[in-house]
């Protein structure tokens, strides 16, 4: 295999002397960094776009009834009569930013962004296993993607029946739901075509002496989230296709029998089962958890080996964990359902299986911090989100274990306290581990070095604002506000806890304006970023053997790996660093 990876990449790099058109080069590319590049920009740009609803949210949850300064006028009298939001828009809005952060933002960064630049940079191979595969996976993507954002001109406006469109509701809304289950497919598909691609690349192009056991801890997270796109995917993809047909086929999939709507009986066969979508749906979306967090685990642990100058405590380890952890995903789906009158029977298995599971991710994080422990600690901007990135994901982690509990859940519940929970796993805790791979490896990306002051203004300000956003959450959850209210007032316990939504809201306006330093940041460095070498963090995996940015064909000559992938300051070595890919001390 590794004759015919050698060829195909002296291939690649004889088709890099004749130039491309543009339009080859950088839209319908089949090189996996232009891809992943593509991927990145993509998702980053609808990151930004799902905090913005949630911005636009917090308005009227922090000042409910109250016009909405300027923008409650842009946004015209069907959304906002009068410049307050009406019910409906805001239940588009609360719809929108959790399936636009998920599926179009957080896991296209993560997994086709990092990803696609950077897993064939680390096993040493000169593009994806199949290259035109990968661009079929963005072009699906994309679509998708504008497919979701289109929905807001329908009719009734985009979908309103929460990111995890629950039926009966879902299957009698507008026809904003029908497009978003369209372009969930189209999303879906992307990601399967993906991961196909990435199980392929791992297992068959990796460099000749790169074995399992050498393979950066990143590629590991990336493998077992391959295989949870994989298997998980599927089952909500059919779901989705029933949906699809109960909205506009008259079928019943989900629908039961003599459902009242309007005061009317809905003239349907009847006989299905709403609580059928949950299982499909949550089947899919607890591993979907894990691959919001594997790939960030993953960025996370490249980046503290080399900012504490050692090797990563408990390889092996983590390796283990992350592949019982993508086990373990697939049988505590039903957690999120103690509500459904599900047996005691049951209900035992599911709260005895998410207990387990809590366990390889506190083996994760002890190895991360035993990781620091005696480390030469260097704090770049990359360690600062790394690091901030531990007991962020922990709060996230401890705060779960009583909604694993139906003792404790029954009461938790769709409340603000679950919002707080999960919150903490992927904003402070994923999205400051991408946050940390972008500055890390926008040098091998583009040459250039971010702003290292501004790197530290856009951490800090963040880090202090997302802790005023979700913190006073598990307060007011377990005050018992429920969460998807228009207006927390209407109720004696939520007056009593409003003032912590007016503190919320400015944390997440603070939040917001955290973000210009990251974008000016950005932007600034394309253009005028101070030029670095290959290896400007002295880092030793494989990636940083190539050019900065790689050719085609990635590397100058067929890499070679000749040890462990971390092997930071060695007793007798010259440097406090040994690249896999330099023979001998």
């Amino acid at each position: 295999m590794s004759e015919t990876t050698t060829h195909n990449g002296h291939d690649h790099a004889h088709a890099g002397h004749h130039e491309l058109p543009f339009w080859r080069k950088y839209i319908f590319s089949v090189d996996h960094k232009v891809i992943g590049i593509q991927y990145a920009v993509t998702a980053l740009f609808f990151l930004l776009f799902g905090f913005t609803l949630m911005m636009i949210m917090r308005w009227q949850l922090a000042y409910p009834g109250q016009p909405l300064p300027v923008i409650g006028k842009i946004l015209g009298e069907t959304a906002m009569p009068g410049g307050v939001m009406a019910p409906e828009f805001y239940n588009q809005l609360g719809a929108m930013h959790g399936t636009i952060m998920v599926f179009l933002g957080v896991v296209p960064l993560a997994v086709g962004g990092f990803g696609n630049f950077v897993v064939p940079l680390q096993i040493g191979a000169p593009d994806m296993a199949f290259p035109r595969l990968n661009m079929a996976s963005y072009w699906v993507f994309l679509p998708g993607c504008v497919l979701m954002i289109s929905s807001f001109f329908f009719p009734g406006g985009a979908a309103q029946s929460g990111w995890t469109s629950y039926p009966p509701l879902s299957d009698i809304a507008s026809v904003g739901q029908t497009v978003w289950c369209f372009s969930m497919v189209l999303i879906i598909t992307s990601s399967l075509l993906g991961s196909i691609n990435f199980i392929v690349t791992i297992v068959q192009l990796r460099a000749k002496g790169l074995s399992y056991w050498r393979l950066p801890f990143f590629v590991h997270a990336q493998l077992v989230t391959a295989f949870l796109l994989l298997l998980a995917f599927p089952p909500l993809e059919a779901a989705t296709v029933m949906q699809i047909m109960d909205r506009v086929a008259g079928t019943s999939f989900f629908l039961p029998s003599g459902l009242v709507v309007s005061g009317e009986q809905l003239k349907v066969a009847g006989g299905g089962s709403p609580l059928l979508w949950q299982h499909l749906f949550w089947f899919l979306a607890h591993p979907e958890v894990y691959v919001l967090i594997l790939p960030a685990m993953g960025i996370v642990a490249e980046v503290i080996a080399n900012n504490t100058r050692k090797p990563l405590w408990g390889y092996r380890l983590l390796v283990y964990s992350v592949v019982f952890l993508g086990f373990m995903s697939f049988v505590v789906w039903a957690h999120h359902m103690f509500m459904t009158g599900m047996g005691t029977t049951m209900s035992t298995f599911f709260q005895t299986t998410t207990m387990i599971i809590s366990i390889p991710s506190v083996i994760i994080l002890t190895c991360f911090i035993m990781s620091l422990y005696g480390g030469n600690i260097r704090f770049t901007t990359p360690m600062l989100f790394a690091t901030a990135f531990l007991p962020m994901f922990a709060i996230g982690g401890l705060t779960g274990l009583p909604l694993g509990l139906t003792a404790s859940d029954i009461y938790l519940h769709d409340t603000f306290y679950v919002i707080g929970h999960f919150h903490y796993v992927v904003a402070p805790g994923t999205l400051f581990a991408l946050f940390a791979g972008v500055y890390y490896w926008f040098p091998k990306a583009t040459g250039k070095q971010m702003n290292a002051t501004l790197g530290k203004i856009h951490f800090w300000t963040s880090f202090v604002c997302i802790n005023f956003v979700f913190m006073p959450m598990f307060f007011q959850g377990m005050a018992g506000l429920s969460r998807r209210l228009y207006d927390p007032t209407v109720y004696a316990h939520g007056r009593g806890v409003q003032a912590l939504n007016v503190v919320i809201s400015l944390g997440a306006w603070g939040l917001g304006l955290s973000q210009i330093p990251f974008i000016v940041n950005f932007f600034m460095s394309l253009k005028r970023g101070a030029r670095v070498a290959e290896n400007p963090w002295n880092a030793t995996t494989l990636e940083w053997a190539a050019p900065s940015p790689p050719g085609h064909g990635n590397f100058l000559t067929e890499p070679v790996v000749y040890r462990e992938p971390y092997e930071y300051s060695v007793p007798g070595h010259a440097n406090d660093y040994s690249p896999q890919f330099v023979e001998g001390s």
